[in-house]
């Protein structure tokens, strides 16, 4: 099976596709087609996140305060104009590093939790499973939130999240991290998810999808957890 097929598969029939998956666990060139992906997601949106980021910054009178006039000057014109190499190893060494990390950490995750309820499966299949299934926010997702930011000429004010039903709600408050992690594409990826695990395991697909869903719960708290540190570091 070509990765085209498997992409249309992951979208349009999950349970024979994760199946192939379980049996033969391909994932290098869904993994560099993602990564391809994200990095020009990341390119193209780039000037919007800077823009937003140094309107967040001269709004916030405390993070002024403590960095001090001079300081604070420094550090917003580094985000409204960051040299061209901060960029180029954003973009193409640090987006695609933390990609490779977070796959590479989730799919251990996955595999310790799905190890709990059965002595089947391997991790080379948990990570061929949860690439695949990624393929659904990386691409769909990122494409539609393209379209958004490119509308709305804003990263902050875009969302495929409930935070999308409350318009007027800070991108700094606790309440929108919280229901930004509630997000449509990433319900559907571990929904799908839990197909390939059920096979991975040889476990039921309610216990499978139990064990995908408790790991995007652990994910939800450890990037809330970084929102609220960074929040802090911002005052």
């Amino acid at each position: 099976m070509n990765f085209i097929s498997r992409f249309i598969g992951v979208v349009f029939s999950p349970n024979e596709t994760f199946k192939t998956l379980a049996d033969k666990p391909v994932w290098i060139d869904a993994l560099v087609v993602i990564l391809i992906v994200f990095v020009l997601f990341t390119h193209l949106t780039m000037p919007y996140t800077l823009k937003d980021t140094a309107e967040l910054m001269e709004s916030n009178v405390k993070l002024k305060e403590r960095l001090g006039d001079e300081g604070f000057e420094q550090t917003l014109e580094r985000v409204k104009n960051p040299s061209k190499g901060s960029l180029i190893a954003r973009v193409f060494v640090l987006t695609p590093l933390t990609l490779i990390i977070g796959f590479l950490i989730g799919s251990l995750i996955l595999f310790v939790l799905g190890r709990l309820t059965s002595t089947e499966g391997k991790y080379i299949q948990v990570l061929s499973a949860y690439i695949h299934a990624n393929l659904i926010d990386k691409i769909l997702g990122n494409a539609l939130r393209l379209l958004l930011i490119l509308s709305r000429k804003s990263v902050f004010q875009t969302s495929t999240s409930l935070a999308i039903f409350f318009p007027h709600m800070g991108v700094t408050s606790l309440p929108y991290a919280i229901l930004s992690q509630v997000d449509f594409f990433q319900l559907w990826l571990f929904g799908v998810l839990g197909f390939g695990l059920s096979y991975i395991f040889k476990v039921e697909l309610k216990k499978a999808l139990l064990i995908s869903y408790l790991f995007w719960l652990i994910k939800s708290a450890f990037n809330i957890a970084i929102f609220l540190v960074s929040m802090s570091f911002m005052g």
